[in-house]
C-alpha cells in the first residue's frame, strides 16, 4: 500500500496562537505529526510514503529528510494553493492501484486506522473508502450523506436531515480517481472537498467508513484534547 501525506500548508492559525512549531512537527502525545504517521503508515505495510511540503519551511525540509532513513518516503518541496493542488503533485508519483492520502494533523485510533485499511485492501469494488466520524470539531466541516449500506451520495457544506458523518481527512482511493484529479484542477478547482464532489458527479464509487473520533490540530487548544483522546484509546484496549 503506498501512502500520501499532504503537508504544505502554512499553519497560520498555529502561529498565531503561539505555537513555535510549524504543524508537521507540531507534537501530540511526545511524537511530531508528521512522525506519527509515518510510524502509523510503516505499520500498515507502507511500501512507499509521499510527501509534500512547501518551500518556506527548511525546518520540516530537513525534519523529513532524516526521517527518510527510517521510512520508504518520496518527498516533494512545492508551495501549492489548495490541498487539491498538493494531491496532485503528489498523484504523479504514485505507482500502485491503491493508496491513501491524508492531510497532516488528523489524530485518530490507531487499531481503527488499521481495520480501514485493512477493510481496503481487501476490496475491489470501490473507488473511494473515505474516512468519517460523527465527531464534528471542525470549524468548516464537510458533511457527509450516506444510505444505509455506507454508500456516499453526497457531500455538502451544511447538514442535512441525510448527514450522519463529517469527513476525516483520511482518503483511500484506487487509481481510478486520478484522471479526475487532472481533469479538476485543468476546471481550476480547489479544495478536496471539491474534488470529493466531482467523484460522485462522475458516478464513482464512495464508501464511508466510520470512525469513532478524528480530531484535526487546528489550533493550539487541540493539541490537548487529541493527547486526551490518544490517552483514553490506550486505556480503553484489553
Amino acid at each position: 500500500m503506498e501512502y500520501a501525506i499532504i503537508a504544505a500548508g502554512e499553519g497560520s492559525r498555529l502561529a498565531q496562537e503561539g505555537v513555535k512549531e510549524p504543524k508537521p512537527l507540531v507534537s501530540v502525545g511526545g511524537e511530531p505529526l508528521i512522525d506519527r504517521l509515518c510510524r502509523i503508515f510503516s505499520e500498515n505495510r507502507a511500501s512507499r510514503i509521499h510527501i509534500i511540503i512547501n518551500e518556506e519551511h527548511l525546518e520540516v525540509r530537513h525534519h523529513v529528510e532524516a526521517l527518510s532513513h527510517r521510512f520508504p518516503i518520496r518527498l516533494v518541496i512545492k508551495s501549492t494553493p489548495s490541498s487539491m493542488h498538493s494531491f496532485y503533485e503528489l498523484a504523479s508519483g504514485i505507482e500502485g492501484e491503491k493508496f491513501c492520502l491524508t492531510t497532516v494533523d488528523p489524530i485518530f485510533d490507531e487499531q481503527e486506522f488499521s481495520r480501514y485499511i485493512d477493510l481496503f485492501s481487501q476490496e475491489n469494488s470501490l473507488d473511494g473508502y473515505m474516512a468519517v466520524t460523527g465527531f464534528v470539531d471542525d470549524e468548516k466541516p464537510l458533511y457527509v450523506e450516506a444510505d444505509s449500506r455506507q454508500f456516499i451520495t453526497a457531500f455538502g457544506d451544511t447538514p442535512t436531515p441525510l448527514t450522519r458523518y463529517v469527513s476525516g481527512g483520511i482518503y483511500a482511493f484506487s487509481r481510478k480517481v486520478l484522471p479526475y484529479l487532472v481533469q479538476g484542477v485543468s476546471q481550476g478547482l480547489s479544495r478536496m472537498r471539491n474534488f470529493q464532489r466531482l467523484l460522485i458527479e462522475k458516478g464513482l464509487t464512495l464508501k464511508a467508513h466510520p470512525f469513532s473520533c478524528i480530531i484535526d490540530i487546528d489550533h493550539a487548544a487541540d493539541i490537548a484534547k487529541a493527547e486526551s483522546f490518544l490517552h483514553t484509546c490506550k486505556h480503553v484496549r484489553p
